[in-house]
């Protein structure tokens, strides 16, 4: 089994994978019931906070909870690791983790890995991690041209051309991360829980800053992927990570939403350098 680590700079995503090296099934998007070809052998996930300061050992200590929720053996089930990461001591930790704990090296999305993916930008190796994962499976899925919107500690868009090729993209201040700013500077306003107000015209002031989070970022978003379209023409927009699918619905660009669409990308790299 394939364990398929993203590190992000709020949070850590792991998910467990049945046959790793089983990735090019012929299937197409829609062929696995419930979901997409992203979550086909997805066995669990599991998503904690990111925390730079935590060891390999304790790493370690949570993997193997997590493995035991489902009977899984920490010494005998793993075949392989992928990693992608925005946090360079994590990585290193998660490395470490899998080096003494599991016995081999992780394959882990940095240069020289091959992702079979050609990246265009002027410095390839500043492309976030989890943005090439994020790429390639968008690419597996769904072909290009793509944009790919993942909904993180940033709000990132990238474009990928339809020879699939990985071109470059925007990045925004992420929904939270502007959320806090606001509560910061802002003495009488509160944090509030992100859900649907009853109108774009709140009636509270709760209500006026969920009408402001959700549908200024589903306009931001859609106000992006026009201009992006009208570089690459006609291209699938598909959206990941936490804030996804809640703020998909009130956007006219996003066709699809993936949530393990990063850990699917994972997949595959490792697939590539097995």
């Amino acid at each position: 089994m394939l364990l398929a680590i993203d590190i992000g700079n709020t949070q850590t995503v792991i998910g467990l994978f049945r046959s790793p090296g089983e990735v090019d099934d012929g299937f197409g998007p829609d062929d696995v019931e419930g979901g997409s070809r992203a979550e086909a052998d997805l066995v669990d996930h599991w998503r904690i906070a990111t925390y730079a300061e935590r060891t390999s050992d304790e790493h370690a200590l949570v993997v193997q909870e997590f493995l035991g929720f489902h009977g899984f053996s920490f010494d005998d089930d793993i075949d392989g690791i992928a990693i992608s990461s925005v946090v360079p001591r994590s990585t290193a930790a998660f490395r470490e983790m899998t080096e003494k704990y599991f016995g081999f090296r992780p394959v882990v999305i940095e240069p020289g890995v091959r992702t079979g993916m050609p990246i265009l930008t002027e410095n390839p190796r500043e492309v976030g991690a989890d943005r090439i994962a994020n790429a390639v499976a968008a690419l597996d899925l769904f072909g290009g041209p793509a944009i790919v919107i993942d909904f993180g500690t940033a709000t990132t868009y990238d474009a990928l051309s339809a020879k699939g090729e990985y071109l470059g993209g925007v990045i925004a201040p992420g929904v939270e991360i502007s959320l806090d700013a606001l509560y910061t500077r802002a003495a009488a306003l509160r944090r509030v829980e992100l859900v649907e107000p009853r109108s774009i015209i709140g009636r509270t002031t709760v209500e006026s800053i969920q009408a402001g989070a959700i549908f200024g970022f589903a306009g931001q978003v859609d106000g992006i992927c026009r201009r992006l379209t009208d570089e690459l023409g006609a291209p699938t927009v598909v959206a990941t990570g936490g804030l996804a699918e809640l703020i998909a619905p009130y956007t006219s660009s996003i066709q699809r939403v993936e949530p393990w669409l990063t850990l699917h990308g994972l997949r595959l790299v490792f697939a590539r350098n097995g």
